[in-house]
């Protein structure tokens, strides 16, 4: 099976919890551009101090630094089978470079975790990152609705996008959305 899917959703909507459910139900990898950068920064990498520097304020990675990491990632053979990308892409920009870098098949997929912007502050907050407080969520937040929630209607004009509630037990969202990808392989 050849499933290559994003997942979409607001930090701390509970994409991380559900990539790695759905990774190990379809026996595909969760790539994480979070966990990526974190563990870059954790390694005191260059690329992690200037991605530490950039996630404590707030701010996005910038393109040409995120393709590159997400290409290296796609090229391993884990993924040639499929992948379930989480944090990327997060702008038309790079929606369109991962288009492209995937030609001629492109994704299958998009799957939009939808929960309500309260609900994701709390969780976020319950979380305790260090680049987890109040000021900073509320900034991720602002610049998903600005920069990423477009990605919804460049997917959906492609036919790719699907909404899934990810507000509720683990165990629901999860049904909710493997329903959503079996439709999907028995189309």
């Amino acid at each position: 099976m050849n499933l290559r899917m994003i997942i979409l959703g607001r930090q701390g909507a509970g994409k991380g919890t559900q990539c790695v459910r759905l990774s190990e139900r379809y026996g595909i990898p969760h790539i994480s551009t979070g966990d990526m950068l974190r563990s870059a920064v954790e390694a005191g990498t260059e690329l992690g101090r200037m991605a530490k520097s950039i996630m404590d304020a707030g701010d996005l990675v910038p393109d040409e630094v995120m393709n590159g990491i997400v290409a290296e990632r796609l090229g391993e053979s884990d993924a040639v089978e499929g992948f379930l990308l989480d944090g990327f892409p997060r702008s038309d920009i790079q929606a369109v470079w991962l288009n492209e870098a995937l030609a001629p098949g492109g994704i299958d997929l998009v799957l939009s975790l939808e929960v309500p912007d309260e609900v994701v502050i709390e969780r976020m907050l319950a979380r305790g990152r260090a680049d987890d407080t109040e000021a900073a969520i509320r900034r991720r937040l602002d610049l998903y609705e600005a920069e990423t929630a477009p990605l919804m209607g460049y997917y959906s004009d492609l036919g790719k996008l699907v909404r899934a509630n990810g507000h509720g037990e683990e165990d629901e969202v999860e049904k909710r959305l493997s329903e959503l990808i079996d439709t999907y392989l028995a189309s």
